[in-house]
């Protein structure tokens, strides 16, 4: 059984330590995602580390996860790169605190429970094709520019250094934890490939070689738009998208540290730190984020469990780019590659796949299909949206094919059917065809003892079902019916029979 975190945790014991060290971890690996994150929404490469720094801060103090990293990430520069080419940086520094806007909302309004209704096949789905992804992303790091500006991959000597560069590095990632855990085994492989490529002076893509990272603090700046209506009708569609984006990843990402961790953190209070992150990066020149599986899970696996490690990875992050640019542009590419690699074989669900043959078909279809549209599309919000809404529509044929009615007539002629499984709109047409009005006897009993009316749909069916046996002259009795059907009925106190002790306590379309 999960407990939950002490969200309030900077009294909890803490290994200082193992936070440190895994907050520069995390810190390093953050430097090229968020250069590569800004230039595919085409920006700055500081919109996007001013974007890891503040997102990390402050959702690492308070956020709803201790443990769990934010930063600039690819969902929201997808979502994004349309309104910059088309209108600009500043549309985009408004839109990103509009977004946050938005997420505080909805973390105010406790909307963060309903990723409760994400089913495990959409999980499974959403972590494996991000898994993927991530995977995927690390290729580009083995492709230069030729002489005319196009990428292409690598070739000889310089393949088989890159090569060996990810190799040692995953070998010590994979393999220092077999030897002692009292050092992180990711921030150990980053240092010794540094410290071979500085030694042996070897000739190998670096972190400089993508973009320079050096700036100062993070500067306010108000977006110099034009405050009218016309320009909320251009931001707002965008703003909504990253909202949502947003915070479908950060609480999946959520959900996940959960399971790796064995507690629970909190997704409301999540989502407003989600928002004010959102919205204070805004105002401090950045592109906005989220959560960050990758980031997330290397913080986790190094054993960091507070919030001092996120605090710690960001403002790292922000000594780097104001008095360490040198130092970490020398960083090899390969060090950072191999720790990926690393991330995406972690984060696959390999248990997953041992499911075929035994989960369900319909699941497992899901659970490829969001795969699929997560790698493809690369659009995590529209990959679990269709996966949540194929998995309710099978939930619901499934369960509108369940209904079932044993009838009987008693002794003294009067016929009774007894109902079996939950009336809804998916089983109406099947409950209505249990009935023979025009043949049944002058007295009707339907029991719902072992059923349950769960939406208007099936009040609506009652109230028609009744009004045909009334205007055929027929009597017809309701059992074991909730108060509060009894309440939305018509003719209720012609056709109920109420016995207080049995009849079931449920609500018709609010939380029971």
């Amino acid at each position: 059984m999960k407990k939950y975190i002490n969200l309030f945790d900077f009294k909890q014991k803490v290994d200082y330590k193992i936070e440190i060290l895994s907050g520069l971890t995390v810190a390093l690996a953050l430097v090229p995602e968020a250069i590569a994150f800004a230039m595919i929404a085409g920006l700055s490469p500081l919109t996007g580390l001013y974007a890891a720094f503040t997102m990390g801060l402050i959702t690492s103090i308070l956020g709803g996860r201790p443990g769990m990293i934010s930063g600039a990430t690819g969902a929201v520069a997808v979502v994004i790169v349309a309104l910059a080419i088309s209108h600009g940086v500043e549309y985009v520094f408004a839109t990103v605190v509009l977004a946050g806007l938005i997420q505080m909302t909805a973390g105010f309004l406790k909307l963060g429970k309903f990723i409760r209704l994400v089913p495990h096949p959409v999980m499974f789905g959403f972590v494996n094709g991000l898994a993927i992804v991530i995977f995927m992303s690390q290729l580009d790091q083995f492709k230069v520019e030729n002489a005319t500006g196009v990428l292409e991959w690598m070739t000889g000597s310089q393949l088989f250094i890159m090569l060996g560069l990810v190799s040692l590095t995953m070998l010590i990632i994979w393999g220092l934890p077999r030897l002692t855990k009292k050092i992180p085994s990711s921030l150990t492989a980053i240092l010794v490939v540094i410290a071979a490529v500085l030694l042996l002076d070897i000739d190998t893509k670096t972190v400089g070689d993508i973009a320079s990272i050096k700036g100062g603090f993070p500067p306010f700046h108000i977006p110099d738009l034009p405050f009218n209506f016309e320009t909320l009708t251009i931001i707002f569609p965008y703003a909504l998208i990253v909202a949502g984006v947003g915070l479908i990843e950060s609480l999946l990402t959520l959900n996940l540290i959960d399971e790796i961790t064995e507690t629970r953190g909190w997704g409301n209070k999540e989502a407003v730190a989600q928002g004010i992150a959102n919205t204070v990066t805004g105002f401090f020149s950045g592109m906005g984020g989220c959560a960050m599986i990758g980031q997330s899970l290397i913080n986790v696996s190094s054993g960091a469990r507070a919030r001092l490690s996120g605090i710690v990875a960001a403002v790292m992050l922000l000594v780097f780019i104001m008095f360490g640019s040198d130092l970490i542009e020398q960083v090899p590419m390969a060090a950072l590659t191999g720790l990926m690699i690393m991330v995406s074989i972690g984060t696959f669900e390999w248990a997953s796949l041992r499911t075929f043959g035994k989960m369900p078909k319909m699941d497992v279809a899901v659970m490829v299909l969001v795969s699929l549209i997560t790698v493809f599309l690369h659009n995590l919000a529209l990959a679990v949206l269709i996966g949540v809404v194929i998995s309710a529509m099978v939930f619901a044929w499934e369960n509108a094919t369940r209904i079932r009615a044993r009838k009987n007539i008693d002794q003294n002629g009067v016929k009774h059917y007894e109902i079996y499984g939950p009336l809804f709109f998916g089983s109406v047409a099947t409950f209505n065809d249990k009935f023979d009005v025009l043949n049944d006897p002058e007295e009707v009993v339907i029991d719902f003892a072992e059923s349950r009316v769960a939406d208007m749909s099936g009040i609506e069916a009652l109230n028609k079902l009744t009004e045909r046996y009334l205007k055929v002259g027929k009597k017809v009795h309701l059992k074991h019916l909730s108060e509060d059907c009894r309440r939305l009925l018509a003719n209720a106190d012609q056709l109920i029979d109420v016995k207080i002790m049995e009849d079931p306590v449920y609500k018709v379309l609010t939380n029971a």
